[in-house]
């Protein structure tokens, strides 16, 4: 493992992808649990399994298939990640966050980033897809940031500013797409949290309370790096399951319920994606 990297490991990260394809990318997509199918539409292009590229990490958790699609989408060229690697596998931050410096180092413009979270506000259902207005970095606000080191001047400066993690054009394309396509699309704040433990209720309680609508456990360091180096970015989470904040009776969540919603949510999620991709 190591502590930190260098453009040197970006750079041999990306020769191996650039060795697998002449595809210069322009849209980066990393899928969340249970929502790998929606790689399976990306036509023309290479699929380079995770462990097949220095450094990067292989995601141990069902649900994340672990290769790297390049290819054409809705006349786009894109780099598809078929699932993530999360904190709580061991990784450090930085090698969560390892997958958007070689997307950046490919070329990319914009990142499109989706999840499968927990619904927090009231009216939101399982299924619902939630447009990301906005996070709660919660864990690196304890420190766990991926931008801890040695700055890298090459992609941004020390101290970014986070005033729009998610662009607004963009969630306007999305909500435009969403009603032309009548699909119906929530809004909210996204709350990151370590894992791999799901959440009490007094931690469902404490989380609706200082303004998270859905909770989750990735998303945030990949975009706090993306928007480092200048990336746009368009944040979609699947809500795969509703907590109950207000109940009084404990109601158990499952790994196995997450994968299950992704497959209602990937067609929604798709008819939104290849909408924005026609319109970038």
């Amino acid at each position: 493992m190591l502590g930190f990297f260098t453009q040197a490991h970006f750079e041999a990260a990306a020769g191996v992808v650039r060795e697998r394809t002449q595809l210069q990318p322009r849209v980066g997509l990393i899928l969340g649990s249970g929502l790998n199918p929606l790689a399976d539409v990306v036509t023309g292009g290479a699929v380079i399994p995770y462990g097949e590229i220095p450094h990067f990490p292989v995601t141990t958790v069902e649900g994340h298939s672990g290769r790297l699609v390049v290819g054409r989408l809705e006349g786009q060229a894109v780099v598809v990640m078929q699932g993530r690697a999360h904190y709580y596998e061991g990784y450090s931050m930085a090698e969560v966050a390892f997958p958007v410096r070689v997307m950046q180092v490919l070329g990319i413009e914009v990142l499109i980033v989706t999840n499968a979270a927990g619904g927090l506000a009231p009216e939101f259902k399982a299924g619902d897809v939630m447009l990301i207005t906005d996070h709660i970095n919660l864990i690196g606000i304890g420190g766990l940031n991926p931008l801890r080191g040695p700055n890298l001047d090459a992609f941004g400066p020390r101290f970014p500013d986070m005033s729009e993690p998610y662009d607004v054009r963009l969630q306007m394309l999305a909500k435009e797409v969403a009603i032309n396509a009548g699909v119906p699309l929530r809004e909210g704040v996204y709350i990151c949290l370590a894992g791999p433990s799901f959440e009490t209720p007094a931690d469902l309680r404490f989380l609706r309370l200082i303004g998270a609508d859905a909770v989750g456990m990735s998303t945030v360091p990949e975009v706090t790096v993306a928007r480092h180096g200048g990336t746009r970015v368009l944040g979609l989470s699947g809500i795969s399951n509703v907590a109950p904040v207000e109940s009084v009776l404990p109601t158990e969540t499952t790994h196995e319920e997450v994968l299950e919603a992704g497959r209602v949510l990937v067609p929604r999620l798709e008819v939104i994606v290849r909408g924005v991709l026609r319109a970038l």
